[in-house]
Order: C-alpha cells, then sequence, then structure tokens
C-alpha cells in the first residue's frame, strides 16, 4: 500500500470515529432522561435535525453505493431516533414534539419524493442531494451562532467605547463635584 492510500485509510478511520463519537454525545442526554425520568435542560431539535441529516446522507450514501457513508450514518440514525423515543417517553408536553416530528419528517418524505421521483438521471440526484445534504449540515452545526446575532451590535459599540477610553483617558487631578440633589 502505498504512503498516501495509508494516509487516506487512517485520516477516513478517524474522520468515521469522530463523527460516530459526535453522535454518541447524546447518550449522556440518554442516561439523564432515563435515570431522571424527566427531559429538564434537554433539547429536542438537535435530535431531531441530526436525524433528518443522518437520513439524507443516508439517502446519498445508498444512491452512491457508499458503504461508508450507508454504515455511518445508519447508525447516526438508529442513535439519534433512539433518543427522540426516549425523549418522547419522558416528556410531559408530547403534542408539541410530536408537531415538530410530523412536520420535519414531512419536509424529509417531501424531499424524498423530490429527489428519488422527480429528478432525472443519477448523476443529476447525486449532485443536488449532496448539495442539499451539504447545505443542511453546514446550516445545522452553525445554527447555535444565532444566538450571537442579537449581540452582534454590542461588538463595534464596545470597540467604539474602548477606543474613546483609550483617546481621551481620565485626568487625575480633575476634581468633580457631585451634583446635590
Amino acid at each position: 500500500m502505498e504512503t498516501g492510500g495509508v494516509a487516506d485509510t487512517l485520516l477516513s478511520g478517524a474522520c468515521v470515529l469522530f463523527t460516530l463519537g459526535m453522535f454518541s454525545t447524546g447518550l449522556s442526554d440518554l442516561r439523564y432522561m432515563r435515570m431522571t425520568r424527566r427531559v429538564d435542560n434537554v433539547q429536542f431539535l438537535p435530535f431531531l435535525t441530526t436525524d433528518v441529516n443522518n437520513l439524507s446522507w443516508l439517502s446519498y450514501g445508498t444512491l452512491k453505493r457508499d458503504g461508508t457513508l450507508i454504515v455511518v450514518n445508519a447508525v447516526g440514525a438508529v442513535l439519534q431516533t433512539s433518543y427522540i423515543l426516549v425523549y418522547l417517553h419522558y416528556c410531559p408536553r408530547k403534542r408539541a414534539v410530536l408537531l415538530q416530528t410530523a412536520a420535519l419528517l414531512g419536509v424529509l418524505l417531501l424531499g424524498f419524493g423530490y429527489f428519488w421521483l422527480l429528478v432525472p438521471g443519477v448523476e443529476a440526484r447525486l449532485q443536488q442531494l449532496g448539495l442539499f445534504c451539504s447545505v443542511f449540515t453546514i446550516s445545522m452545526y452553525l445554527s447555535p451562532l444565532t444566538d450571537l446575532v442579537p449581540n452582534l451590535p454590542g461588538i463595534p459599540t464596545s470597540l467604539i467605547r474602548l477606543w474613546l477610553f483609550w483617546k481621551y483617558p481620565q485626568e487625575q487631578d480633575r476634581n468633580y463635584q457631585l451634583l446635590q440633589t
């Protein structure tokens, strides 16, 4: 085996292990839900979006006949589905969870119908489905950054304040008198 082949194999194996490790991070939430029989402080949406992501990549891997994609995303989908089922079991507000799940599964089924029935040719299907999966994955992992958006205007205004403090330092020998009310 060539040096590049060994490096590629090791890198591919490391990627598979890290991906499976990432999918298994919900095991701590699973254990917490089972021990406390509650879903306090456990977010549901990451399980659901990761499951849809896994199912989308599983579909892409099946279309491409890529064994690695199929195995990794099948394991991920099984883990995420088990997290969802346990969450559903202990969740007091089942209706909201079921509505979110049904809505996202409906979108997933519409997407599968589009890619498998309406897009002609395997190559076009691979390109469009791969692009969809990539955009969905990127947006899924960037979604926590939306919490930073409200704070974004605070960054430049804080920098301006720091610059003003630096530019116009307080003079120590000035005596200001307090206003009496």
